[in-house]
């Protein structure tokens, strides 16, 4: 009888223990996903213009700014992440933000991972729509001019349609390199379950208890999900190659 109830209680224990394990992998996805979803959002939102005057602007400030925007290409993501850390908490802007809405920082939360997300990944979305922007050339627009087309309905019907190549690849990079960020989310957000922990944080979390068949399972994923997102990428830049031919 004695020897049975640590059986017993090993067979107890292991569904609860899956059952949990099972959960938290389905929140990060579910705030994995999220996140990616947001960013990607708001990065369409705010790229657009941007690209459209990198593309289009002949101020001699134009390319500082486009530097600028470059920065998280090059920059160690710990570089990055130190400086939106300080920005996010207490003592910086983000602190101030958080104040009015009745908290005491930005760092360690979600809202706070979406501005990271968003400025780490604001180049590959930027870049993508400016280059489709400058290969539109001036013609198009010159055309829709002297159509009596005012700027902002030449650019909503003749520059985007034409630059629906670069969007496509703008948006797929944005979704998919959020997706992957490690550095930035955990300099800034940590590894705060049903918060901010999202796939990449729970890979690393796995890898860290020794968890090892976990890690696996949900690295292969995501890199099957990577696979697949470059391999329609290409097939999705071709199909519309041939029918702009």
């Amino acid at each position: 009888m004695r020897s049975a109830q640590p059986t017993q209680l090993a067979h107890a224990t292991r569904p609860r223990r899956l059952h949990s394990m099972s959960d938290d992998v389905w929140t990060a996805i579910r705030l994995t996903l999220e996140l990616a979803a947001l960013t990607t959002l708001i990065l369409l939102i705010i790229g657009t213009p941007l690209a459209w005057w990198l593309a289009r602007s002949q101020a001699w400030w134009r390319e500082p700014v486009g530097a600028i925007v470059a920065l998280p290409l090059v920059l160690p993501p710990t570089v990055l992440g130190f400086y939106l850390l300080v920005a996010l908490g207490p003592a910086g802007p983000g602190g101030w933000v958080a104040h009015l809405m009745g908290s005491r920082t930005l760092a360690f939360t979600f809202p706070g991972l979406v501005i990271g997300s968003v400025v780490y990944s604001l180049p590959f979305v930027v870049q993508p729509i400016r280059n489709a922007f400058q290969a539109i050339g001036e013609r198009p627009m010159e055309v829709a001019a002297t159509l009596r087309a005012s700027p902002w309905r030449a650019f909503w019907t003749v520059a985007v349609p034409l630059a629906t190549p670069g969007f496509l690849t703008a948006t797929v990079l944005g979704f998919a390199h959020t997706l992957g960020e490690f550095g930035i989310v955990l300099m800034i957000g940590g590894s705060i379950p049903g918060t901010t922990k999202v796939l990449s944080i729970a890979i690393y979390d796995y890898v860290e208890a020794m968890q090892w068949r976990e890690a696996s399972l949900l690295a292969g994923g995501m890199a099957a999900f990577s696979f697949a997102v470059i391999l329609s990428l290409s097939l999705l830049e071709k199909r519309l190659s041939r029918l702009r031919s």
